[in-house]
């Protein structure tokens, strides 16, 4: 049973999810979602061919066009919006409004395609939104210790390990992220938040 929005909520706080095309964002958006998330996933066809790159994600046959919705309700005055980007380039333009008015951001990374997260970042860093990376095992890979040298990440950068599948490991994910961001909020020298 998907939970309706409490009367008194006061404060909505927002989200996005960022990352590489078929990286696992619709998957996480709806994995921790208490609605029923709203999605823009379209069926890929043959416009796609020579632009998006499908043979590193075997059997995708859908894609992101704007963006997924979802919800989560912390308390009952606090509620968080989530907004899952697209993933392929053609897309990026969009990013930019899914930015304006959060309160930070969710990395994903395939560890077979780490420099897919590249331009997320840059991104991120760009607009001077705090995020944290967030691994999305598909399979074994490197370290996290590896990852965060490839990503060329702060030590600051909280890097977690998730199944985006998985609803306690994407709250685990979210909560990182809004534990990481309490501490900026703790030392305004980090952060102009």
């Amino acid at each position: 049973m998907r939970a309706p929005l409490n009367a008194a909520a006061l404060d909505a706080l927002k989200i996005v999810i960022v990352g590489g095309f078929g990286v696992g964002k619709t998957t996480m958006v709806g994995s921790v979602s208490e609605i029923r998330p709203l999605s823009t996933e379209e069926v890929m066809t043959q416009a796609s061919v020579g632009i998006d790159d499908a043979s590193r994600v075997r059997g995708k046959t859908t894609t992101t066009v704007a963006f997924d919705f979802g919800r989560i309700t912390v308390n009952e005055d606090t509620v968080l919006y989530l907004f899952g980007a697209p993933g392929q380039e053609r897309f990026w333009f969009v990013w930019d409004q899914l930015f304006a008015g959060s309160l930070g951001a969710v990395v994903l990374v395939d560890t077979r395609r780490v420099e897919d997260s590249w331009y997320s970042i840059d991104r991120l860093e760009h607009h001077r939104t705090p995020f944290v990376v967030a691994v999305n095992r598909f399979s074994d890979g490197p370290s996290l210790d590896a990852v965060r040298d490839s990503l060329e990440l702060s030590p600051e950068v909280p890097l977690v390990e998730c199944d985006a599948r998985e609803r306690p490991s994407s709250k685990h994910v979210l909560i990182t992220l809004v534990k990481h961001l309490a501490r900026m909020t703790d030392d305004p020298g980090e952060s102009e938040l």
